[in-house]
């Protein structure tokens, strides 16, 4: 399927409005960010080099990606520790018995997990579309891409950059760090070790560090000068860090005045899920944004949104389009409601459709030097 517009793949009929009546908000940057989340992950199975690349040469300012660390302490991209969503881990015999239950980040898990694997075994798999179902086009090139390496991330990036002429910056978020202590795996120490691989510690190299859980930011914000972020979810979630040292703090205690002061203590910004900034009523539509953005802004905190998704099934209820699940909605009005609401960066699956609204919000301001690739293209290194 080519490339379509905004409008066209976005159309929808008998939407409620979705106008807010309070004043706009400006951001603390010129042009907003529009960040590829796992790459562009809603034409090509997440985290993979095909899926970062794809989204590099649609023109994203950055890629996110999600890191957790294997049994011999390297750093690879996957949404999570556990394997069997997102690869061809089950349809290999000769490891049925790493099959296990394991408590991660306090729930209850079955299935294999990366620290179970060294990274010689981990790049016999092969890569999946996490939700076959919504991305049946995505889930076409299942199985032509393995595992890649923080390393070989950044590797990527750095050759893409050149390509492009213009640097590209990636957002990094450490999974189940605490956890990771446990094993005797410190995700900061692996972290930093890559960096300084790579010439990138420093705060001038386009690499910023998130995370869910506060420790490890904190442990980060005494060795290194690169931004953090602190991501936040649900209000009434607790940080699993904090929940497995038993403190009660949620992600709604960490959005208040004196919890984001907290969190200027360490870190340069703040990751909220979109409902934290955009709340839903009980009927699942969304109106006049939080004062989340405003009063981070107050403490010069940037604030990168999550995560924005085409498909109806995440879409609030009243920017859904007609259809099942799968179908477009509206996601060009929720991101021009988060626009509205100072937002400093887009997180999304879809960036080419934020790219193209961007273009039309700020004519004349070009992101990249080249036309972008078209979602059917097949990419080479």
């Amino acid at each position: 399927m080519a490339e379509l517009s905004v409008e066209r793949r976005t159309r929808a009929r008998g939407r409620r409005p979705a106008t807010p009546t309070s004043p706009a908000h400006r951001s603390l940057v010129v042009t907003p960010a529009v960040v590829a989340h796992r790459g562009a992950s809603g034409y090509r199975p997440e985290h993979t080099l095909d899926a970062y690349r794809l989204a590099i040469r649609m023109g994203v300012d950055d890629i996110e990606l999600d890191l957790v660390a294997t049994k011999d302490g390297v750093l690879v991209a996957r949404h999570e520790a556990e394997l069997s969503v997102t690869t061809d881990v089950a349809d290999h015999p000769e490891l049925a018995d790493r099959r296990t239950r394991r408590r991660l980040d306090g729930v209850e898990r079955d299935g294999w997990f990366v620290e179970d694997f060294t990274l010689a075994e981990l790049k016999r798999l092969a890569a999946r579309e996490r939700h076959p179902e919504l991305r049946p086009g995505s889930a076409t090139y299942d199985r032509t891409a393995g595992i890649p390496t923080f390393n070989e991330v950044l590797a990527m990036v750095h050759a893409e950059s050149v390509r492009a002429g213009r640097t590209v910056g990636v957002m990094a978020e450490l999974k189940h760090a605490a956890h990771h202590d446990t094993l005797g795996l410190p995700m900061d120490r692996a972290l930093l070790a890559d960096l300084r691989r790579h010439g990138l510690d420093h705060p001038r190299s386009r690499v910023t560090v998130m995370s869910f859980e506060p420790t490890v930011l904190r442990r980060l914000a005494r060795q290194t000068t690169i931004p953090l972020v602190q991501l936040l979810d649900d209000a009434d979630r607790t940080p699993p860090d904090l929940r497995a040292a038993g403190d009660r703090t949620t992600y709604g205690d960490l959005c208040t005045a004196e919890g984001l002061a907290t969190i200027d203590e360490y870190a340069d910004g703040i990751g909220p899920r979109s409902t934290l900034v955009l709340p839903r009523d009980a009927d699942g539509a969304c109106g006049d944004p939080s004062g989340l953005v405003r009063a981070a802004h107050r403490l010069w905190l940037t604030v990168h949104v999550w995560t924005l998704r085409l498909e109806n099934r995440y879409l609030p209820t009243n920017l859904r389009g007609p259809g099942g699940p799968a179908d477009p909605g509206d996601l060009a009005a929720e991101a021009r409601l988060l626009l509205g609401a100072g937002v400093d960066g887009l997180i999304t699956d879809h960036p080419d459709l934020l790219l193209d609204l961007l273009d039309e919000r700020s004519p004349g301001v070009h992101r990249t030097p080249a036309p972008r690739t078209p979602v059917t293209t097949s990419l080479g290194a």
